[in-house]
Order: C-alpha cells, then structure tokens, then sequence
C-alpha cells in the first residue's frame, strides 16, 4: 500500500505447542487516515470485522481519522492519553538541535520508550483486556494500529499472540519488522533548513522512532516481575478465563 505504513498479516507466527496463527485472521499497520482509494479497496478485500485504532485524539488531530471501510467497525481505544507528552512531541517536531540534545540526549530518548513500554503493561491492561477479549468473541479478521503500528499496536499485537501462545523469540522478530524502511514512520519536522535535517537530529531522533527489542523485552520483564510470568498476567492482569483463551486460540490458531 502506498498511503498506509507497516502493514502486515502476522499469520503463520509459531506457538509453543506446535500450532501456528492462522493467516487472515491478524492484521497490524500504522494509521489509515492517509489510505489511498486503491489502499482502501486492498483493505475492504481482507474481509475485516474490526479496525482497533490506538492513537489519541492529538494524533487523529495530526493526522486525521481513518478513511471509513464499508461494513467494518473501528473502535477507538486510545493508549496515552493526549495531553500526556504533548509538549514533549511538539519539541520533537519543531525543537532545534540545542533543545533536542537536552530532551534526547545522553540515553534520555531510548528510557523514555522503555519506560513507556513498561507503563502500557502495568497501566493498561483494561485496555489490552477489552482488545483480547474482542478478538476471542467476534471481532476477526481484525487490524490493530497506532500512528506508525509500531508501539502502541506492536505491545497490543504482541500481548494477544501471549495470550495465543507464541514464542517469545517469534514476537520480538514480527516486531522488528517494523524497522524495514519501507515500514517506519515519516515525520516531518517543522523547517527544511539543514540542522532539521542533520545526523546528529536523526541520531537523536532515532530511538523514538525504532523498533528496538530492549523495549519489548522490558515489556516481558515487567510482566515477569509483576505477576511472575504470562499465565498470571492473562488470568490476573487481563481477567482472561481459560474457556476465553480457548475460544480466541479457536478463532486464530491453525
């Protein structure tokens, strides 16, 4: 698709029993709101039953709101809350290299995404409980996405393959896909001048925009510590009961 980032089917994903996610059925990507009509009808072919929009209303403000596939529900289950971060991102998109140094600089930019992937674990399992439970009672073929599919919708894709029981090793590497050039984010930044465009910004720039496996494994941490492991996490964290877990495995596994 040529408006619509890191799109894919994460079928054929492998579980720990032996059995595989069925193709068709798990769609992630960035935002639609930039879809082309050729993109839309690629979309409405899939079949889908429900698109699962992560972002807030300051990114749907940024961005717009999806284009409307015919027969297919969006529902909108923001995971940040918009006026969080707010004044941090508009210094991303239009802060000088000065300021950029002292918001990013020195490790500060990839701490900040660990600890936002630790939070969506520990603050957000409401959210994350709703989406799984969806997808075991109706809601497949499903797309879930965020602004670039990579952090919001990466955690919420890689805790329902928990839940099917896919390896670990597995999800990191679907994950990491989303660092294929023709996958990342385009953000532009306000000004053409050259300091906008130089090294050192996109070195300072890069964590918040790569997908990198420290931040998904301190998501496995978290889950680790805190329940002391995925079958606690599903079951008390997410109040998933086990017909639940088997109906989604039923919807989604081969």
């Amino acid at each position: 698709m040529t408006g619509v980032r890191n799109f894919r089917d994460v079928g054929g994903l492998p579980t720990a029993d032996g059995r595989r996610v069925r193709t068709g059925r798990l769609f992630r990507s960035g935002h639609l709101a930039h879809a082309t009509e050729t993109d839309a009808e690629f979309l409405a072919s899939l079949g889908l039953h429900t698109v699962f929009d992560f972002r807030n209303r300051a990114d749907q403000a940024l961005e717009g709101p999806d284009v409307a596939l015919p027969g297919v529900r969006n529902v909108n289950i923001p995971l940040s809350d918009p006026a969080d971060g707010g004044e941090f991102w508009r210094m991303v998109r239009e802060g000088g290299l000065d300021q950029l140094r002292g918001l990013l600089g020195g490790g500060r930019a990839a701490a900040r995404m660990t600890a936002s992937y630790r939070e969506m674990i520990l603050g957000r399992t409401a959210e994350h409980s709703r989406v799984v439970h969806a997808l075991a009672e109706d809601s497949v073929p499903a797309l879930l996405h965020c602004a670039a599919g990579k952090d919001r919708a990466g955690l919420s894709v890689a805790v329902t393959l928990l839940a099917l029981g896919v390896e670990r090793e597995a999800i990191v590497a679907d994950y990491l896909v989303s660092n294929a050039p023709h996958n990342r984010y385009r953000m532009r930044r306000g000004g053409d001048t050259p300091e906008a465009r130089s090294p050192e910004v996109t070195d300072l720039l890069a964590p918040l925009f790569d997908a990198r496996a420290e931040y998904l494994l301190a998501a496995y941490e978290t889950i680790d510590t805190h329940w002391g492991g995925v079958d606690r996490y599903l079951a008390d964290g997410l109040g998933l009961a086990p017909a639940t877990l088997e109906a989604l495995r039923d919807r989604l596994l081969d």
